[in-house]
């Protein structure tokens, strides 16, 4: 039966962007934070890694609440943890730093146990037919709140000064959040169905199962580059621009251009033009970086971003449509939608902790711009590696589909 994007999955795409609105609002002047109590590169990385182990143990740990009980009570217990994490900033102040790990940890359980209910409530009401629009419309409203979010909270910041600004923006943020969880409880409680299996991620992996070993491989070169660039690309701008202000209109400007981008790819990027067009975007997302070996200056940064707005979702797209496709491909996938979703987060989650690793290794030997530009360089063509093992796969897409 064919899913309409009415009903539940308006509500369930409204949850989410508030979730994304208030991580927006405060999430992207977080690293500035604590950049400017201590300028660190490999403090700010050691918060990442934090974050990426507690959400990937708590993607595989919940796992077993979200299939044999309530999964809504997981999503609202997601928010409610990420409020708590901005209560917790707001209480140590000028000492965060030196708790990076705690708050790393309180942060990746918050995001672990919200995406991890998302994802699942998002396979069963959507499939194959309009999962490329829903996604679209995720990435849609995700630019929209890029808009506003940075933009206000980069407003507020720069007009208060001080910590003054961060204080109001993070209680914004928690308003928000308690928005999002209040609107979640109008979400249907979801059936469940079998026992969790704890082992199935590496078994899948270790059995004979060719599409989700290259389909984990994929994931994996996509966690390495945005491992970093989920951080560091905001942090360059205000390094660049020594101002809050500039940082907000950076992120509303190729916030814009994503809107936009989202909107057409997912109105025309059709399962049959998968391929060529994550290899197009996987290309492209390389060629940006190229002008930031001349200068990492804020208007190099901003024709960087806009590029990557704009090609992101030819590559963004089928990698998450393809992974979500075979969750779906048999009933036997579907009954076991659970660990799969939990492996296709392991999967991103050691990419981004790779990244991660590689960013702190690097940048402690050396953190001259040229330094920073060639890390950004490698990383960043690591959507290639996802399209290399990816390609085969999609091009099965362009076949007639079977009745």
């Amino acid at each position: 039966m064919k899913v309409s994007l009415r009903g539940q999955a308006a509500l369930l795409l409204a949850v989410n962007g508030l979730f994304v609105l208030s991580g927006a609002l405060a999430g992207t002047f977080l690293n500035v934070y604590l950049w400017k109590n201590r300028q660190d590169y490999a403090m700010i990385g050691w918060f990442t890694v934090a974050q990426q182990l507690a959400l990937g143990l708590s993607f595989w740990l919940g796992g077993k609440w979200v299939k044999e009980h309530n999964k809504m009570n997981a999503l609202r217990l997601g928010i409610a943890v990420s409020g708590l994490f901005y209560l917790l900033v707001l209480w140590l102040e000028s000492k965060v730093t030196q708790y990076v790990w705690p708050l790393g940890i309180v942060l990746g359980i918050a995001s672990g146990l919200f995406w991890l209910a998302f994802n699942i409530v998002y396979f069963e009401i959507t499939e194959r037919e309009n999962r490329d629009a829903f996604n679209g419309w995720v990435g849609l409203l995700g630019s929209l709140t890029g808009i506003v979010g940075p933009w206000l909270s980069g407003w507020l910041i720069s007009a208060l000064h001080g910590n003054r600004g961060y204080r109001i923006v993070f209680i914004i943020s928690l308003c928000v959040y308690a928005t999002a969880a209040v609107l979640s409880f109008f979400l249907k409680k979801r059936k469940t169905s079998g026992s969790y299996e704890w082992l199935e991620p590496w078994h899948r992996l270790r059995s004979g199962d060719g599409d989700w070993r290259v389909t984990a491989a994929a994931l994996f070169f996509q966690g390495l580059r945005e491992g970093v660039f989920s951080f560091l690309i905001g942090l360059l701008v205000y390094i660049a621009a020594k101002e809050e202000s500039k940082l907000g209109q950076f992120t509303l400007i190729t916030s814009a251009v994503s809107l936009v981008s989202y909107w057409a790819a997912g109105k025309w990027l059709r399962p049959k033009f998968r391929s060529a067009g994550m290899l197009c975007g996987a290309l492209l997302l390389v060629a940006v970086i190229l002008p930031m070996l001349w200068a990492v200056s804020y208007g190099m940064l901003l024709v960087m971003g806009i590029g990557t707005s704009l090609f992101i979702p030819l590559y963004m797209l089928p990698m998450v449509s393809t992974s979500f496709d075979l969750m779906g491909e048999s009933e036997e996938s579907a009954g076991k939608r659970v660990e799969l979703v939990v492996l296709r987060e392991l999967c991103l989650m050691t990419g981004r902790l790779a990244g991660t690793f590689v960013f702190i290794g690097i940048l402690s030997v050396s953190a001259a711009p040229r330094t920073v530009t060639l890390l950004m360089l490698g990383l960043g063509a690591a959507p290639l590696g996802s399209w290399l093992f990816l390609h085969r796969m999609l091009r099965r897409e362009s076949l007639p589909e079977r009745s």
